[in-house]
């Protein structure tokens, strides 16, 4: 090997090319991480309800590490994505010391038993929340349906005025509603929307009209619907009073011999 020049000639220039590689990225490396580069500007956007600044500081000044060339984009969206409310975030830089996050929050739908949250896009999440929310009744795997259908069965009772307050999907798959007049709608498996669109119809026409309340009705009758009142909506009938006893006649006493019958009174002749 060492009387082959052009071979000698090639590892040294390799050799040459590799420390010139790495003196260039030592190099780079002290220069990117000098404080010369500092992130002197955070700047959190978006539309922010629940989030609130204490929780944006407590991140900013546990996970930011580094300067505008080595602070890990990653990790410092990770650690904005862990906080309850928060959806997605995106995290970019701003020449020449600015880092932009842009937070999504959720936007709670419903309630998903007394476990979690929905957002509008069907998914659960882990948070506290005061408002009046909808409960949904099912599956996990069945959340995104069931937030895709509770909006479609809120526009198809609106010429109603109710409003869902409870929304259950059976592991046959059949549909019951919870309105907030605590009325019950049992609409089954089949042609749900079509059945709710014809029930809203109707109850918008007649009984609405009729201040009549309603407990319960079922939907899955073919052409048309079956309701059921509170027992104390239905009517009572009037008690009707007992006609006066009449007196019976007074009996002459008889004198018997032998055995009395129950009706006879035995006694002495007057």
């Amino acid at each position: 090997m060492w009387d082959k020049p052009k071979i000698i000639i090639w590892l040294a220039n390799l050799l040459y090319g590799l420390a010139a590689v790495m003196l260039l990225y030592a190099l780079l490396f002290a220069v990117l991480h000098l404080p010369i580069y500092p992130l002197k500007h955070i700047e959190v956007n978006g539309e922010l309800q629940h989030v609130t600044r204490e929780q944006l500081n407590l991140i900013v000044n546990r996970h930011l590490r580094g300067n505008f060339f080595t602070v890990d984009l990653v990790k410092t969206r990770d650690a904005f994505q862990k906080l309850p409310w928060v959806r997605n975030v995106s995290v970019r830089r701003r020449w020449p010391d600015k880092l932009e996050v842009l937070v999504e929050e959720h936007r709670e739908l419903a309630r998903y038993a007394d476990v979690a949250l929905v957002n509008t896009h069907g998914e659960l999440f882990y948070a506290a929340s005061d408002n009046e929310l909808p409960v949904f009744l099912g599956g996990k795997e069945s959340v995104k349906e069931m937030a895709a259908q509770y909006q479609q069965f809120g526009k198809l009772l609106e010429p109603t005025g109710m409003k869902i307050t409870r929304l259950a999907l059976s592991p046959r798959r059949a549909w019951q509603l919870g309105t907030d007049n605590a009325m019950t709608l049992e609409l089954g498996r089949e042609q749900v929307e079509a059945r709710l669109r014809k029930f809203a119809l109707v109850y918008a026409m007649t009984l609405a009209g009729q201040n009549m309340q309603i407990a319960y009705a079922d939907l899955r009758y073919p052409n048309g619907f079956a309701v059921r009142v509170p027992a104390s909506m239905l009517p009572q009938p009037k008690p009707v009073a007992a006609p006066p006893a009449k007196a019976a006649p007074a009996r002459k006493p008889v004198k018997r011999a032998g055995i009395c019958h129950p009706n006879c009174f035995v006694g002495e002749v007057a």
